[in-house]
Formats: structure tokens, sequence, C-alpha cells
């Protein structure tokens, strides 16, 4: 493995550019592009006090990719950015080519050499990794002392990254984008006599291990968890529930194919070519995907095929107005690259941070909101309130737009709050997407982007009761 500072010199995307146009050249190789990620990461865990995982890592991702003289492509992986490496690499690629995919052949992004949006990222200096230990050592004492049922913290880790990624190609696109994150996650597990284990956490989020507000997250996963700890069952029926922005981005995460085209030419997707300026939601709704919003710690410039990002309308008033688009999916579509492309043997497509609210002019909500507020303690049923959702990966029917998913929460009646001993939510993306009832408090900044709590008529709820 490289040292890190061989690393760092080879990673100058101008010079890389200028050694990979001669070494194609020699191997008779005229049109390639090239994106690289590297990394070097450092990150710890503990464990009542104790270190549990101390690593340090240096990683590096390259893809390759040649186009022969017919127009097929070859791609190929590696970590070598030697001339020997990429020589291979690009000897690689052009014999792969051979067997090339005649139906699915991408090009460069026509955005490739576009101007890239100015982000501020301002790069920290790594701590070391015995600070680290000690930081995490002092927040998990601290969360253990909140409440005497808090009786372990089970997951745990901060962690930093240093990283460069790149892309350039033989038309002379050259992008690259250094940037330094960190990363605190605490899950706390509190227990009372005769009672089942709760679990609850939180994270945060920075460019520095030195900037992470440590005393809120531990502050937030000890709130969480003590409003678990006197839980009841709840009876099976329908309910309003009121989902937490980090609940709804993740079902929103969940179903991000409704918006993605290459889902969509690929037949996964619940939308088709014809569904844009279809009406998919409330008419208050707007979804736009926002990978340069400044709260989004670790947004990308570019995506993996040189595009720049950008704010894109996904939703407005409740019509679904773009899809996210790869070059590839662009051009089968006869539009623009989005900036949400991943290079690969098959160029994915994904979104980058969700902006999720009311339509502007629509006075913040639907008619009534205020008096489903006001008159859910008068139900003699209850109000769902949804926290945290469980098992996205089993529970979601992406291409069917159903779910059913076990939940954390809390039941209101009479406007007291108590938790759920167990219960799924379960329903269908796109009735619950038209029963919004509105939208209450400020947005909310996550990992996954920004939401307010979401207010949702008649879901269906089975519990244990």
């Amino acid at each position: 493995m490289e040292s890190t500072e061989s690393l760092t010199a080879s990673l100058d995307a101008e010079v890389l550019r200028q050694r990979l146009a001669s070494l194609a050249l020699a191997e008779g190789v005229r049109r390639w592009d090239l994106g690289a990620s590297c990394s070097t990461d450092t990150s710890v865990q503990v464990d009542r006090g104790e270190a549990k995982q101390m690593k340090g890592a240096q990683r590096s991702a390259i893809t390759l990719r040649v186009w022969n003289d017919d127009g097929l492509v070859g791609i190929t992986s590696t970590s070598d950015l030697s001339d020997a490496g990429l020589a291979r690499a690009l000897a690689g690629a052009r014999d792969a080519s051979a067997y090339g995919n005649v139906d699915e052949i991408p090009d460069f992004s026509p955005l490739a050499t576009a101007p890239l949006p100015v982000l501020e990222q301002p790069l920290s200096t790594p701590l070391s990794i015995l600070t680290l230990l000690d930081t995490l050592r002092d927040a998990e004492r601290d969360l253990l002392g909140l409440h005497p049922a808090i009786g372990t913290v089970p997951y745990n880790g901060l962690a930093q990254r240093s990283s460069d990624r790149l892309y350039i190609n033989s038309d002379g696109a050259c992008r690259q984008q250094r940037l330094s994150t960190a990363s605190l996650y605490l899950y706390a597990r509190a227990e009372e006599a005769g009672r089942k284990p709760r679990s609850s956490g939180a994270v945060r989020l920075a460019y520095g291990a030195a900037d992470l507000d440590v005393a809120g997250c531990v502050q937030e996963a000890a709130e969480r968890t003590i409003a678990h700890l006197d839980y009841a069952p709840i009876a099976t029926g329908r309910y309003t529930c009121v989902f937490s922005p980090e609940a709804f981005l993740d079902l929103i995460g969940a179903f991000s194919s409704l918006f993605n085209a290459r889902a969509v030419l690929d037949g996964v997707s619940l939308s088709r070519r014809e569904s844009l300026g279809e009406q998919l939601a409330v008419p208050f709704l707007s979804l736009h995907d926002n990978g340069l919003h400044p709260a989004n710690v670790g947004a990308a410039a570019f995506d993996g095929e040189g595009t720049p990002t950008r704010r894109l309308s996904l939703v407005e008033g409740g019509v679904l107005r773009h899809f996210l688009h790869s070059e590839a999916t662009a051009r089968a579509f006869g539009v623009s690259p989005t900036g949400h492309a991943g290079l690969g043997a098959k160029v994915s497509v994904g979104p980058d941070w969700f902006e999720i609210g009311p339509t502007p002019g629509s006075g913040g909500g639907a008619p009534g909101l205020d008096r489903f507020v006001a008159g859910a303690s008068g139900d003699a049923r209850g109000l769902v309130v949804i926290d945290s959702l469980s098992a996205l990966h089993a529970g979601v029917k992406a291409s069917q737009g159903s779910f059913s998913l076990p939940f954390d929460g809390w039941l209101v009646q009479d406007g007291v709050p108590r938790s759920i001993e167990a219960a799924t939510v379960a329903g269908d993306i796109r009735t619950l997407l038209k029963a919004i009832l509105g939208f209450e408090g400020p947005a909310k900044v996550t990992p996954d982007g920004l939401c307010p709590h979401v207010w949702v008529e008649g879901l269906s709820i089975t519990g244990d009761a």
C-alpha cells in the first residue's frame, strides 16, 4: 500500500490526466475516463470505558473505462496509480471492451467540463487516534451517567476521514475535490426491572472531529432512550401518524426509485416515462434533491461522471417534475444529466440529500392541520408518533410501493405520550403521499436531508395489544 504522502502526491488530477493520456497513447487507446476516490480513515469504538476497536486505514477505489474503435466500452478497477499499474488497467479495459454491451453504451457527460459550484468546506486537521478514544470514552461515560436505567452504549463510534475524489477523461475533463469529515454515533440501551430493554441513539456530523457536537449527541441519545422506557402495547387499527424528520426521510429514501430514471428504464420503478407531470402527492408537498445544501456535510461538487451537482426539483406542488439522471438516462429521455451518476460497470443513479417541506405559497401545510393538531388529544384511539423505522431493507417492496416496517414511537392520548411496546406500520407509498395532512415545526437537519415533522392520516398500525 502506498504511503499517505505518495498517495496524496499521486492524486493531482491534472498531473494524473497527463500521465494517463501518455500511457493511453502508448496502449493505442484514444478514448477513456477515470474516476477515483481515495481516503485516509481513523475510527474508534469503546465498551464500558475500554477501547473496543481502534482502526486506521487508507482506501482507494479507481475505475477506468476505455472505448474501443467500435464504440464499445470496457471497464476495470485498480488501486495502483503507478505508471505500470495504470498501463495494466488501460490494457485490461481495452481488452474487455471487445465484450462491451452493445445495448448499454455510456458516453462522456456533456457537462463534464462545465463550471463547478463553489462549496464552503473547510479542511480540518485530523486528531490523533488517542484523542478520538478519549473523546468517545468521555461521551460514553456522560451518557451512562444521565439515567440509572442506561446500562450500556452497545453501538458507538467516532470516526474521521480525509478524502480526495476526482474525475478525468480524454476530452479534457479534470475534476478534483478534497474533503475532511467526521462522525459520531451513540446508541444507548436502557433496562428497568421486569421490563424489556429499550434502545435509541443519535448521530452528529462535522467537517472535523474537533467540531462535533459531542454534548448534543449525548443529550439527544439519552432523551430518546429514556422516552421509550415507560412502554405499553398498542391496539391494532388505523391511526393518524406523525413521522419524525428522520423517519420520513428514511421512508422516502427507501422509495427513491420513484425519482430514479435508471430504475424507470429498467422497469423497477413505480414511475414510468409518462409519469412526469402527474400528481404524485398532496398539492402542498415539495421535494428537492439538494446535495449542495450548506448543512450537507460531505457534499460532492460533481458526480461520478464529472457532472456538476445541483439542486433539482423532484416534486413541486405534489406534481412529479423531474427524474434523477446519469448521462445515459438523460440521453434516453432527451434531457441534461442532473449530477446523480455513480461510475461503475453499469452507471448507477442515486439521490444525494433530500429537502422536504411545504410548497411556497401553500401556507405551510394543508388547510385544517391546526384542527388535527388541536383535536388529536380528543381522538379516543390516539395519535401515533413514529420516531424511527427499522428493517427498511426487508420491509419495503420499492417496485410495488408497499411497506411494512417495525417502528419505535409513542401513542399520544389526551395529550400524554407513552412509548409503544412493539408495532409495525404498513401501507402504500402512493397512498401515503396523498394522505399527508401537513407539516409541523421547523425543518430539521439530519444526515439524510432536511425535513419537518410530517402528519399522515389513516395509516395501518399492527400492535401486540
